[in-house]
């Protein structure tokens, strides 16, 4: 009777680890060539789309050998085809592409935060600086929120119609607020709402141009500076807090939601759209990651399970929350009453 083999090591996964930051930059050469927009244009050949590009011939057929080993591209007798993803996501034909999102996460000083694994561990978060990616003004968060919209804006859509009860005079509190898109969607599902938008002064002027663009403008109102320290007003209905409690440890989080609570009206809600792993941590992949994320670029954030984050409200003087989920999207809400 033949027996099995026994399993024997390989290292492929622990070489292609150490190789990973060639996908990343190969992915975002070609969002810079405009290498999937170009393909969706006709141009299906190498040389077809380096002359497009005013790109080298070679190196075009090797970038794009490269992008259909890595599953961004198909290839058939010479000719290269967009998989549904890339059509979707990585053309500017598409209304739903995404390729700006590149020029925010690989930018120098995100990647310098993760150069050092080993002295970002023995230190317990970001050792560039004391306080990383939340140093006051930091620009970074500007390039996010003229980067991010196409990421920020399905999950805007999906929590709007929860919590903007049309024909409601609701005052809405965006804290965070960045490209402020979720006050956006809120202000589009419900006329009768008015938004104050929590940030920074220039990362506010990119909500500005949105809310412009939207036709919403002249129901929103802006107040600059950190959302710990300014005066946040008094007398909301709703309070938008989006993806913006991991970038800091339980204690100031309690803080800002103790603030938060006491300029709320009561039977109010707080609507936190977040990356909430499961209990054990490793689950899902996406939303789990993600602590590894702010061990590299924050003080003391996290990727805070649904138990956590319910634990900071009731600290707060919060009642119940519970957890929406958002399908196949990377993000979940928690629903919390006053």
């Amino acid at each position: 009777m033949a027996t099995s083999a026994a399993p024997q090591p390989n290292p492929a996964s622990i070489l292609e680890s150490l190789n990973a930051y060639q996908r990343s930059f190969a992915l975002k050469g070609a969002i810079d060539l405009e290498v999937f927009t170009h393909i969706a244009d006709g141009a299906t050949t190498s040389t077809e789309i380096a002359q497009r590009s005013n790109a080298s011939p070679r190196g075009m057929r090797i970038l794009c050998d490269y992008l259909t080993i890595a599953g961004f591209l198909t290839k058939n007798d010479g000719h290269y085809g967009l998989t549904l993803d890339s059509a979707t996501f990585l053309s500017q034909r598409s209304p739903a592409y995404m390729g700006t999102v590149a020029t925010f996460l690989l930018t120098d000083q995100h990647l310098l935060n993760f150069r050092d694994m080993a002295a970002v561990v023995r230190k317990g978060g970001v050792v560039q600086s004391e306080e990383g990616n939340m140093a006051p003004e930091n620009p970074i968060w500007v390039e996010f929120a003229r980067s991010m919209v196409p990421m920020a804006a399905p999950h805007a859509r999906m929590m709007a119609p929860i919590v903007a009860e049309p024909g409601k005079v609701m005052k809405v509190l965006d804290i965070a607020a960045g490209h402020g898109m979720f006050g956006i969607e809120v202000a589009k599902h419900n006329p009768a709402a008015r938004i104050v938008a929590v940030d920074w002064k220039d990362v506010l002027e990119v909500a500005l141009e949105n809310a412009r663009a939207a036709g919403v403008n002249e129901r929103f109102q802006f107040i600059a500076g950190s959302a710990f320290e300014v005066n946040l007003g008094a007398g909301y209905d709703v309070t938008l807090l989006p993806n913006f409690l991991h970038h800091f440890d339980a204690a100031k989080n309690v803080s800002l939601l103790k603030r938060i609570r006491a300029a709320m009206n009561p039977g109010g809600q707080v609507a936190t759209l977040e990356f909430i792993p499961n209990e054990d941590r490793v689950t899902p992949p996406s939303q789990a990651s993600f602590s590894l994320t702010m061990l590299g670029s924050t003080a003391g954030g996290d990727a805070y399970t649904f138990r956590e984050y319910d634990r900071m409200f009731l600290e707060a003087g919060f009642g119940e929350s519970r957890m929406v989920e958002f399908g196949p999207a990377p993000v979940r809400m928690i629903l919390t009453q006053v």
